[in-house]
């Protein structure tokens, strides 16, 4: 919905519905582009990870240095409808979508039913995600009735995103004009979304591509939506089964899940090398975070606040070494030299881990002691399993406040905080977790066209 043309994106990932996806080739291909689209810099190359942790950005966590006036605005909390990071992340990945969609209504040419299975879940998978990670930015976060910060309406009259949910094949499709759904109704097609993926995708225990989705992966999503949406009880079922089944376990080391590709660890991630990676085009999360005339240089605009790399005991390799590559986070000796940076995203030809098993275990622990149960294992278990790997001390006992605090050490830098910070109902710096300015706001050129209304609160 998202473009003026019939199917607008780069050449090299652009497919003619007519004639590319009448054949087996054709889907393959399309489905293909699509997967490639997650790395662009407006997807999870650089925004949708770096967004929601500039949004979450305070006196106690990092801060933007560089001299991207758009980027500094999203820091600062101070946007406008015309801000550009808001305008590509929203076009680009609403494109992706309209190529799953694409994908989806040309699977009636595939004849090999596992090569159908397979395509539709991946479809399906990167629309659910997508659709997940827009509306956390762009709409107030799900909220219950029992859990809601003051202010924040039911979810079913709080407006979410336009879902896009047929293909725009021709220019009248792509002239009409689609209104904000609710949170509650995006919620719900994530749902569907993610769980028919779930249903459809293979087993990664029987020997599938680990660069593509399995069954596994949405179920890990699937966990991540359901404990953002305070279901803790789905969300402890299903980090429990990625935990006990997938197959995946933890790296002997932290670092080696940012250094190493497609380890053990990593349920799903984003396959980059030297020639095609987010930071080719002055992009990129290491081309952001790094500062280190040694390895990869970098701009060195993300600057990691000492009061945060403060909260890393002695001997955490999460927190802060004077030996570059000893810890995840390290002084910085290049560009914009002496400051703090973290390692997790050091070179711009690395793979992007977007879900880790790591972050099943965290919702594990907060499910189990939201619900007082010790399915799996108990609580301080799985905290200590993740601190000793990273050689933290141990824990003699957990609360909830230490187990959401586990979370913003263990996943750090890596898309979470603003989304954790809301949905606890936790403030960022001086703004509560309802303000209008910890939302994105729609595209203006999408208000002019008449699409997704009404616009954010503040804009």
């Amino acid at each position: 919905m998202s473009c003026d043309k019939q199917l607008d994106i780069t050449p090299q990932q652009s497919v003619d519905a007519g004639t590319a996806l009448s054949t087996p080739q054709g889907v393959e291909s399309a489905i293909i582009g699509a997967y490639a689209r997650l790395d662009l810099p407006q997807s999870y190359g650089t925004n949708l990870v770096l967004l929601p942790d500039l949004l979450g950005a305070g006196p106690e966590y990092l801060t933007w240095q560089g001299t991207f006036k758009s980027y500094q605005e999203v820091t600062a909390k101070n946007m406008t409808s015309i801000n550009t990071e808001a305008d590509r992340t929203w076009n680009q990945n609403y494109q992706t979508i309209n190529l799953a969609n694409l994908v989806l209504e040309a699977t009636p040419v595939l004849t090999d039913e596992a090569q159908k299975s397979l395509i539709e879940g991946e479809a399906h998978m990167i629309r659910g995600m997508l659709f997940f990670d827009l509306v956390r930015l762009y709409a107030q976060p799900y909220q219950t009735p029992s859990n809601a910060p003051e202010g924040v309406p039911d979810p079913a009259s709080t407006p979410g995103i336009p879902l896009s949910l047929t293909a725009n094949k021709t220019e009248a499709q792509a002239s009409v004009r689609l209104a904000r759904a609710s949170v509650q109704e995006v919620y719900t097609q994530v749902l569907t979304d993610l769980t028919t993926a779930m249903e459809l995708l293979p087993d990664p225990n029987e020997g599938t591509d680990v660069r593509r989705f399995d069954m596994y992966d949405a179920k890990a999503l699937l966990a991540r939506v359901y404990l953002q949406m305070g279901n803790y009880a789905k969300a402890l079922e299903l980090s429990n089964d990625v935990i006990e089944n997938s197959g995946a376990s933890l790296n002997a080391s932290v670092i080696s899940t940012f250094t190493n590709k497609n380890s053990s660890e990593v349920l799903f991630e984003v396959q980059q090398n030297d020639q095609n990676n987010a930071g080719a085009s002055n992009d990129g999360l290491a081309t952001f975070y790094s500062s280190n005339i040694r390895g990869f240089g970098g701009r060195g605009d993300v600057r990691v606040l000492e009061a945060f790399a403060a909260r890393y005991e002695e001997g955490d390799q999460r927190g802060a070494t004077e030996q570059i590559g000893a810890s995840l986070i390290y002084t910085g000796d290049g560009r914009r030299a002496g400051r703090l940076r973290s390692y997790k995203w050091n070179t711009s030809s690395q793979n992007i881990p977007i879900i880790r098993l790591s972050e099943m275990y965290l919702i594990r622990a907060e499910a189990n002691q939201r619900l007082n149960s010790a399915v799996g294992a108990a609580p301080l278990e799985d905290i200590n399993m993740l601190r000793s790997r990273a050689k933290a001390p141990l824990l003699a006992a957990v609360t909830l406040t230490s187990i959401l605090n586990e979370r913003d050490l263990e996943l750090a830098f890596e898309g979470f905080r603003l989304h954790d910070y809301k949905r606890t109902g936790r403030a960022i710096g001086d703004f509560t977790a309802s303000s209008p300015e910890l939302v994105m706001p729609i595209p203006q050129y999408e208000i002019n066209l008449g699409n997704a209304l009404p616009q954010n609160d503040g804009y």
